[in-house]
């Protein structure tokens, strides 16, 4: 996830802030804003990972992909939770032999700051899940190859898992995140502990503050997102998945109902699966997903430069 160049960079760059200039929108991506100060943070980011050229215009450039990539991130409801962020902070801190509090001063220090390398971190994680989705799905084969590969194998069809979901959202206003996502952890796990099945949630969220149930429906399993597909493979039937902290607040799921279902569909999810794993290029094949899709976000969006 992270460059093996910046981890030395880091540990031996003399990367100093200059005095910020007042805060002012330079660039906007579909209404979303990307600021002076920002920019700063990332030249400042590019200055300790050694690169060279004009810092503050390849600065505003990742810093686009950036938003283009976080409106995707939005778009397709992948989350990356604040305790991910902080082991990988603390991951990578680990690596370079440093304490989180020893990296939090190095990046103060260049004029990056924790905040903005947090921010990279969510990006560069949340980027990834997108990515994976991305490959699965361009590599779906016909329904015609998904018959022709069950004759070969003797007809038989393949089976996967359908979940019936239900999602539950202790919703957090974004200017109230820091001061209240403990009280609402705890409010997410006690609901979790009173729990009993997905008919009763509504009664039981009835007259809470800023609570959301949404009926998910029915999602096959190599169809459940990425950053929800673990936990809710070990889930039973009626219980409900750790909470996860999300964009939206403190969230989990709650597995309704299961059942195995074999049709010219789930094979067709089923094969295509197998070939992506089999085809995965590594880095270099995810380098050029990432790139195409990028200029394709990038065709669709409306882009002003200031």
């Amino acid at each position: 996830m992270l460059a093996t160049s910046m981890c030395f960079a880091i540990l031996g760059g003399e990367a100093m802030l200059h005095p910020a200039a007042a805060d002012e929108i330079k660039v906007l991506v579909d209404s979303n804003p990307i600021t002076s100060y920002d920019i700063q943070r990332r030249a400042a980011f590019l200055k300790l990972q050694r690169k060279k050229g004009n810092l503050t215009q390849m600065a505003r450039e990742e810093l686009t992909d950036d938003m283009l990539k976080r409106m995707e991130m939005k778009r397709r409801n992948v989350t990356i939770s604040d305790k991910e962020i902080d082991q990988a902070f603390a991951g990578f801190a680990s690596r370079n032999k440093l304490t989180t509090t020893q990296l939090s001063e190095v990046l103060n220090k260049a004029g990056v700051t924790p905040e903005h390398f947090k921010t990279f971190i969510m990006v560069q994680m949340g980027w990834n899940r997108v990515l994976s989705s991305r490959m699965r799905e361009t590599g779906m084969i016909s329904e015609q190859d998904a018959v022709q590969r069950m004759r070969q194998q003797g007809g038989a069809k393949p089976s996967a898992t359908e979940y019936i979901l239900q999602q539950v959202i202790f919703v957090i206003p974004a200017d109230k995140r820091n001061a209240i996502i403990g009280k609402r952890r705890q409010e997410a796990n006690a609901f979790r502990s009173r729990f009993q099945n997905c008919n009763t949630t509504r009664q039981l969220a009835k007259g809470m503050i800023d609570v959301t149930v949404r009926d998910l429906g029915r999602i096959i399993e190599p169809r459940l997102p990425g950053d929800w597909a673990d936990d809710v493979k070990k889930t039973g039937v009626g219980q409900t998945t750790p909470i996860h902290d999300t964009e939206k607040g403190v969230e989990f799921l709650a597995v309704c109902s299961t059942r195995q279902v074999s049709d010219d569909r789930v094979a067709q999810l089923v094969f295509s699966m197998e070939d992506a794993e089999k085809k995965q290029g590594g880095e270099q094949k995810a380098e050029e997903i990432s790139e195409k899709y990028l200029k394709e976000l990038r065709e669709k969006a409306r882009i002003v430069n200031r």
